[in-house]
C-alpha cells in the first residue's frame, strides 16, 4: 500500500479517526472552527459534499504541503436533512421518525494537495425496523448520540438491533466510505 508522508484528517469525528486507522494509514488529526453553512436553496443530496469542500478550503488556508482529508455526513429523511440533535428529547422525535421507514446517509468527501482537489459523495439507504419506544429510551440513556447525524449510529446497540437493511457502504454510514477514498488516494494522490 502507499504510504503517505503527510496525510491530514480534518476531522473532529472519533469514527473517521477510527476507520482510517483501521485501513492502515498514518496520518495526523488536526480541526479548526468551521461554520456548517449550506445555501438554503441546495439540493439536499450535495449538501454534504459541498460541506466537505468548504472545510477542505478552510483547512487549505492553513495547511500548504499536506494532503488534507475533509468528510461531512447528513442523513436525509424525505428531502429533509436530520443533523445532529441538540438535546436527548430531539433525538429521540428523530429515530421516532425514522422507525420503519428508510432513509439516505450521504457522505461528501474531499480530497486534496497543493495541486489539486478531488470531491465525491456517497449514499448509502438504510430501512430501520418499527422500533418501540422503550428500546429508543434505553438507547438514549445507554449511549447518547448528541455528536451523530440523524441521532444514532449504525455501530451502537440501536444499529445492531434497529437496522433492517442497508444498501451501499455500511463504513459511509459510520461516517467515511473507506473503499472510495481508498481508491481515491491510490489512484490520484
Amino acid at each position: 500500500m502507499k504510504h503517505f508522508n503527510n496525510l491530514i484528517l480534518a476531522s473532529k469525528s472519533p469514527r473517521r479517526k477510527q476507520l482510517l486507522e483501521a485501513a492502515g494509514y498514518s496520518f495526523e488529526v488536526k480541526t479548526i472552527e468551521f461554520d456548517e453553512i449550506f445555501p438554503a436553496e441546495m439540493d439536499k443530496n450535495q449538501v454534504a459534499e459541498y460541506l466537505a469542500i468548504e472545510k477542505n478550503k478552510a483547512y487549505r488556508k492553513e495547511f500548504n504541503d499536506e494532503i488534507i482529508i475533509t468528510a461531512d455526513t447528513v442523513v436525509l429523511d424525505q428531502n429533509t436533512i436530520l443533523g445532529k440533535p441538540k438535546d436527548i428529547t430531539e433525538a429521540k422525535e428523530v429515530l421516532t421518525q425514522l422507525s420503519g421507514k428508510v432513509h439516505s446517509v450521504i457522505s461528501g468527501v474531499c480530497i486534496s494537495s497543493s495541486s489539486k482537489s478531488v470531491s465525491f459523495s456517497n449514499v448509502t439507504e438504510v430501512k430501520f425496523r418499527v422500533l418501540e419506544e422503550d428500546e429508543i429510551s434505553y438507547y438514549l440513556s445507554s449511549e447518547p448520540p448528541l455528536d451523530k447525524a440523524g441521532s444514532y449510529g449504525i455501530q451502537d446497540w440501536i444499529g445492531l438491533v434497529g437496522v433492517e437493511w442497508i444498501k451501499g457502504s455500511y463504513y459511509n454510514v459510520v461516517g467515511l466510505p473507506v473503499d472510495e477514498l481508498h481508491k481515491i488516494l491510490k489512484e490520484q494522490f
